[in-house]
């Protein structure tokens, strides 16, 4: 009968060597979702259909802006139907830069957040 005897080294180099693999495969797996996300946009930005805004109006039920060719649409979009509402004009849209509007919003909310913790170890 043959006794196999584990030592703390030994558990140590296993659990790295798992550790390891297990970044690897994650390192792996963002790369490539990263590499179809780009695959993937660069399909879409040349198409003639795009998503210009969308807004819920109750569950399951939405209204979209589209862009198809050089038409401009204003869709609703139901559980099992849609439906064409009207069609815009180019000159009646206004676009909003997003990015701008988070940022700027995630920065007052940032700084308030750290006026209160400030404000609590003065209080301490």
């Amino acid at each position: 009968m043959l006794l196999s005897v584990t030592t703390k080294a030994d558990s140590y180099l296993q659990f790295i060597t798992v550790l390891l693999l297990f970044v690897f495969v994650l390192a792996i797996t963002w790369f490539v979702t990263r590499w179809i996300a780009n695959y993937q946009k660069g399909i879409t930005a040349y198409g003639n259909l795009e998503i210009i805004e969308t807004c819920r109006v109750a569950p399951n039920k939405y209204v979209q802006i589209i862009r198809a060719g050089s038409k401009y649409l204003v869709i609703a979009i139901g559980k099992d139907e849609v439906h064409m509402l009207s069609e815009l004009e180019k000159d009646e849209l206004t676009c909003k830069n997003d990015a701008s509007v988070q940022s700027s919003e995630f920065a007052g909310i940032f700084e308030k957040v750290k006026n209160l913790k400030e404000k609590g170890k003065d209080q301490e």
